[in-house]
């Protein structure tokens, strides 16, 4: 038996996998403590942990540690002269017309950053040395003033020389044996100071979080007698074992949506479709990717909380625009959905646990897109009159109907979807009409059509088990381990040698790592160049394809102009100076294959199936609702209410709806 969980921020989901047989489970979240949610959705599944061989498992715990700074209180050893430097950030502004603008409030206190007496040059040489007994004397008194929970260091120009880096920590080991040590040459060997310094306080951050959170859900994993395989989901769409992630927390920033990508992507391939958007729409938040040719963006660095972060992830937009997002009246007096939301407690009004606010689900409820014996297959009671309560709480300061009122919180919240789709496609070079949309999540299937039409996209794919994904991702993600250094060279035909040396060397410790962490099985390796031309301040990512050894510096160039244009929309002529920043390695070591899914058969409900009133645009609308295994091979016309065991998709009026082999729903506009 195979189990993938993934606690979000509303439900957390459980796929297992025995035998080829395929079985989804969903429960609510318990944001206070997710690792009882998780193993409340083992319960749910009845499943005996004894049995289990893999064990994959995703959360948000490190991204609301972040969110809500409820992090440990970290120490920070940094080289003299730059203790502001968590302060002064970048002297970028995101809001350059807001009066009241502010930088994002910084992970470390001022008060919590040691300066340390060292000095490292640009290309690692020693400028002032680092003395051992005054280091001692300083790391002492400094973590003596505590108490802290962990230890971050950053020192200049580290990603080239550790060695300064690795004397502190070793100090700081002498001090304090049991606190946890992130040191930034380990979690991000690339230049950019503060960048580099960010990464490494938010993994020190969180560290002390991950390992408690990690430690309790395998204390209770022991006690349950399981003896397989456990890995956690990384934001780079790949999987690690749990004992190598409790001491790298940072690379599962992102691990929900990441798992969510991932399980897009295989059920999408398998109907046919390479070139897809996806559209995750949960009980909290929306996230939407681009995957191209079967593969997605994968990004260098990314934010969070405003606060830059520098890992590998898969190029995701988020937008709070969920089942949970409330809706609310702005000073102007026009109606606004999120990004604020009820979440898990005390959730939309229509759940029945003290909500008051209205949010898209009630209005879903309210219109009747949303039925009261769809939850959990009526294993959860909902209340459609405190739903409309709650929608119609703005109807006076708006002047609309009820119908009007839901539909309107709707039409806003895909409104918000349209422009998070707008920022992976067309603001990127990419033609929306090109692809197919994948939704999922619990809420992405009621809202896909009409997100669809507004970007001009014909196909929406809908998969088998759509509301639960993310843990099918999970379970469909490889071992995944990235490197990367930060090494200047120029293009030339006499730096073929050292380029190739370069990666040659990060794919050996890729390999070590991997193996060390008990990976087994054949790597495929992945090859990434960071370039630029000379002179410019940003650089681009040249994938390289083949075997690094039969690389020409002809072939390199022609590949960097290529991904610059694409970029930049222009390249210049060949022979202006090119250099390689940073040397970047993908390892990954296949996972078992997820089986196919099989036509579901609803416990014999495929011909149960009656017609109901909905209001759209404000007027009543007849509509069909079926199950899931209601749906053939031969198109049926919306409107179409679809239900399965864990999520509804609308079809509305001008889309035709079929079932393929796979079990996936193909949706297309008539005429098309």
């Amino acid at each position: 038996m195979r189990v993938g969980i993934e606690v979000g921020g509303t439900f957390t989901d459980l796929i297992q996998v025995c035998d080829g047989v395929v079985r989804a489970t969903k429960v609510p979240s318990t944001p206070a403590a997710p690792d009882r949610g998780a193993i409340h959705a083992v319960d749910a599944a009845k499943i005996d942990l004894a049995s289990v061989e893999d064990l994959v498992h995703g959360s948000t715990v490190a991204t609301n540690a972040v969110l809500e700074r409820k992090g440990g209180r970290i120490a920070v050893f940094v080289t003299r002269g730059t203790r502001d430097l968590f302060t002064l950030q970048r002297h970028n502004r995101r809001a350059i017309y807001d009066l009241n603008y502010s930088k994002p409030m910084p992970i470390a206190d001022r008060n919590d950053v040691c300066e340390i007496d060292e000095r490292l040059s640009a290309d690692g040489s020693v400028v002032e040395a680092m003395g051992e007994a005054r280091l001692a004397q300083q790391v002492k008194a400094f973590l003596d003033d505590g108490p802290f929970d962990a230890v971050a260091i950053c020192l200049l120009h580290s990603y080239i020389n550790p060695d300064h880096e690795r004397l502190v920590a070793e100090a700081v080991s002498r001090c304090a044996p049991t606190m946890p040590v992130t040191c930034s040459s380990d979690v991000s060997r690339e230049f950019r100071e503060y960048e580099r310094a960010s990464t490494t306080a938010l993994a020190a951050y969180v560290q002390p979080v991950i390992e408690g959170y990690l430690n309790r859900l395998s204390d209770t994993l022991d006690a349950r007698r399981f003896q397989g395989r456990f890995s956690i989901m990384q934001s780079n769409g790949g999987r690690m074992p749990a004992r190598a992630m409790a001491k790298n927390a940072i690379s599962a920033l992102f691990s929900g949506p990441a798992a969510g990508v991932v399980g897009a992507m295989g059920l999408a391939a398998r109907a046919g479709y390479q070139d897809i958007i996806t559209l995750d729409m949960g009980g909290t938040s929306t996230d939407v990717s681009l995957i191209s040719n079967g593969a997605p963006d994968l990004a260098p660095q990314t934010e969070i909380d405003g606060l830059p972060v520098r890992t590998p992830v898969i190029d995701i937009v988020t937008v709070g625009a969920g089942g949970g997002s409330i809706a609310w009246i702005d000073d102007g007096g026009l109606l606004r959905v999120g990004p604020q939301s009820a979440g898990a407690n005390p959730g939309p009004a229509g759940y029945k646990r003290g909500g008051e606010e209205p949010t898209v689900t009630d209005a879903h409820l309210a219109r009747g897109t949303l039925q009261a014996g769809s939850f959990l297959s009526g294993r959860m009671e909902v209340d459609v009159p405190a739903a409309e309560k709650a929608v119609s709480r703005y109807q006076q300061q708006t002047g609309q109907s009820l119908p009007e009122m839901a539909d309107s919180i709707i039409r806003i919240a895909e409104s918000n979807i349209v422009r998070a789709i707008q920022q992976v496609s067309t603001e990127r070079g990419r033609d929306p009409r090109d692809f197919a949309l994948v939704p999922f999540g619990g809420a992405g299937p009621l809202h896909a059509a009409r997100v669809a039409e507004e970007l001009g996209i014909t196909t929406v794919v809908v998969p088998a088990n759509a509301g639960v994904l993310s843990a099918v991702g999970l379970l469909m993600s490889d071992y995944v381990h990235y490197r990367a250094k930060t090494e200047r060279t120029r293009v030339n035909d006499g730096a073929l040698t050292t380029i190739v040396d370069r990666l040659d060397r990060l794919r050996r410790e890729a390999t070590d790592y991997l193996r060390n962490a008990g990976v087994t099985g054949d790597l495929q390796f992945q090859h990434i160049l960071e370039m630029r031309y000379v002179g410019q301040a940003f650089e681009v990512s040249v994938p390289l394809h083949g075997d690094p050894s039969e690389l020409t510096i002809d072939g390199l160039s022609r590949a960097f102009a290529d991904a610059h244009h694409r970029v930049f929309e222009f390249s210049k002529p060949p022979g202006d100076p090119v250099e390689i920043v940073s040397f970047r390695i993908g390892a990954s070591a296949k996972a078992e294959a997820f089986p196919d899914f099989q036509q579901s058969d609803d416990q014999g409900a495929g011909g149960m199936q009656r017609t109901i009133e909905i209001m759209e645009g404000g007027a009543p609308r007849e509509c069909l609702l079926i199950r899931r295994s209601g749906v053939g091979k031969q198109p049926q016309t919306g409107p179409i209410l679809i239900e399965d065991e864990t999520a509804t998709v609308y079809v509305p009026p001008g889309w035709r709806v079929r079932r393929d082999d796979g079990d996936a729903l193909i949706m297309t506009r008539e005429g098309d």
